[in-house]
């Protein structure tokens, strides 16, 4: 009879490992569903609240507050081709906030920084996306918020820049000048 119970037990058990197999598969296969809706060129993690990327497709940026995201910081100045027609009212309608920083790509300047410092502040508290074309303004500037403005290891929040690109020219020296000027030592490689 003994054994009997264990065997049961051991079915029992048996059947609750691929019950349990089974839902973490469904779970895994629904957001990997749900990921396909959200894509967007060099996207990268910062932290729960902070995700950089180039520009989202009008597909994904329709499912950003599907995801979690409750407001868009957008890096790029009007009429580039690159960018999605309606963005502004695409992230509006998702009851989301827009802020728009328009930088033209070799000339960022300390105004840029300082405004986008002063939206990152506000929102600090919410899901944000920070996106230009292909991620170069937008991990730049994460980068300089994070060593400037949250005193982050400037090397460790470095490393989201360095998995997109290596600044050089007028951003490179834009990086060293707001660095300098606010007395963080770090040389951007």
């Amino acid at each position: 009879m003994k054994s009997l119970v264990l065997s049961e037990n051991v079915v029992s058990t048996k059947w609750r490992v691929l019950f349990g197999a089974t839902l973490v598969l469904t779970y895994a296969a629904a957001n990997a569903a749900n990921a396909a809706d959200f894509s967007a060129p060099n996207m990268v993690v910062i932290s729960p609240t902070i995700t950089t990327s180039g520009q989202p497709t009008e597909q994904a940026l329709k499912a950003l507050s599907k995801h979690g995201f409750e407001a868009v910081i957008f890096l790029v100045p009007p009429g580039v081709e690159s960018n999605v027609a309606g963005e502004d009212g695409i992230v509006k309608r998702q009851g989301m906030e827009f802020v728009h920083i328009p930088i033209k790509f070799g000339e960022p300047t300390a105004g840029h920084y300082a405004a986008f410092e002063a939206a990152m502040k506000r929102l600090s508290k919410q899901k944000v996306l920070v996106h230009c074309e292909i991620n170069l303004r937008a991990s730049s500037m994460v980068f300089l918020y994070r060593a400037i403005a949250l005193k982050d290891d400037p090397n460790r929040a470095y490393e989201s820049v360095a998995k997109v690109w290596s600044p050089r020219g007028p951003w490179k020296s834009f990086i060293q000048e707001m660095l300098t000027s606010n007395a963080i030592k770090f040389e951007p490689h």
